[in-house]
């Protein structure tokens, strides 16, 4: 596993291999990574060809029988949030890196691109309950500060599952400013967590970030394997050689995904699928071009709800 215990060499490490390369190829532009937003409206106008459906004022495009999108001044000092699950599930990762480590190199590269030009960022954890908060801060010493608390060993609290929702409704007592917010997890919780990020989406420009392994998907045969369900602590040992549990097991890994899907659609927001043997520049820029590309689909009624930056 990478070291997640010396910031500044992750920071350094991040900016030499991601956002270098990153600043290239958008040529300096990071709002390609996600729409502007503004607080005040300044014009309302007629619908044109690849404008986002998500400006559409519906009161006034249903009084004058004709689509009006709204136009925002837009903010030149960005707040950005991230919202992190450090909850134990997230300590997981078949290989080399776990779903915590690519939370972290997530978050640096986000915040850093963010901080460098002015803009400030803020950090709240989650471990089975509100764990930090981090007041939103520019910075390179800032960015330190946030990936210091995100590489710290986790705090063992077996026994009680997540709940996304607790957190989600947590945060949006404390983000009272629109901001720019990035929701980090598993997404392996208790039910009900769509609600609140619903409500968390309606005040601020929102991207779930969903952290996954590849082995939660499938299990290959390894023979007998003991394995501990990290939040409750419960253990069994599961025959990985038999093929009609693998099946089943992949079966239920394709529900859940089915689930995950419609839980996001229901709360309306955009997603960024992250697994552990991604490349997270790649995935960054596949993502790029699908925001770049979401008005073309839906002017062409393709609009999808769920974008991912590595399917």
């Amino acid at each position: 596993m990478r070291s997640r215990h010396n910031p500044e060499a992750i920071l350094r490490r991040l900016e030499w291999t991601v956002l270098r390369r990153l600043d290239g190829l958008l040529q300096g532009d990071h709002r390609t990574l996600f729409r502007g937003f503004g607080l005040d409206l300044a014009d309302l106008r007629e619908y044109q060809f690849h404008d986002d459906v998500r400006l559409i004022d519906w009161n006034v495009t249903a009084r004058l029988q004709e689509p009006y999108v709204r136009e925002y001044h837009e903010d030149r000092d960005i707040t950005a949030w991230f919202l992190v699950d450090t909850s134990a599930s997230i300590e997981f990762g078949s290989q080399e890196v776990d779903k915590r480590t690519v939370a972290l190199d997530f978050v640096g590269v986000l915040a850093r691109l963010l901080t460098r030009r002015g803009n400030r960022v803020g950090c709240i954890t989650y471990n089975v309950g509100l764990d930090r908060t981090i007041p939103p801060r520019s910075g390179r010493a800032h960015v330190l500060q946030i990936l210091d608390v995100l590489g710290q060993p986790p705090t063992q609290r077996e026994g009680r599952p997540t709940d996304l929702g607790e957190f989600l409704r947590s945060a949006h007592q404390i983000m009272r400013r629109r901001s720019l917010v990035f929701v980090i997890s598993d997404f392996i919780s208790t039910p009900g967590w769509d609600g609140p990020l619903s409500l968390l989406a309606k005040r601020h420009e929102l991207l779930a970030v969903r952290l996954f392994d590849p082995l939660e998907m499938a299990l290959p045969d390894l023979g007998l394997v003991a394995v501990q369900d990290a939040e409750t602590g419960e253990q069994l040992i599961i025959d990985t050689h038999d093929r009609a549990f693998r099946e089943r097991f992949a079966a239920a890994a394709q529900r859940r995904e089915s689930e995950l899907r419609g839980a996001f659609e229901r709360a309306g927001v955009d997603v960024l699928e992250l697994s552990t043997d991604d490349d997270l520049l790649d995935v960054l820029l596949r993502f790029a071009d699908l925001r770049k590309n979401r008005s073309q689909l839906a002017a062409n009624g393709r609009l999808p709800t769920h974008l991912t930056g590595n399917r």
